[in-house]
């Protein structure tokens, strides 16, 4: 599995579908179509978001320590 890391390129707002999408072996495109998919569904989708944005690190910047 690749590590969950904003990657640099294909991003559309913060690069949070892309690194999920890369984590599980599925396109960015349809991580997008699932998180807004989620958004009819009651609950803190973009709270969630928000917070995965701040706390993935971007590509090119992790280290070993914050690399999963």
């Amino acid at each position: 599995m690749a590590a969950l890391v904003r990657p640099r390129e294909g991003r559309m707002i913060g690069g949070v579908c892309a690194a999920l999408g890369r984590r599980f072996g599925i396109s960015a495109l349809a991580m997008r179509g699932i998180f807004l998919a989620s958004c009819l569904l009651p609950g803190p989708q973009f709270l969630l978001y928000a917070v995965l944005w701040m706390m993935l690190p971007a590509e090119g910047r992790t280290s070993p320590k914050t690399a999963w």
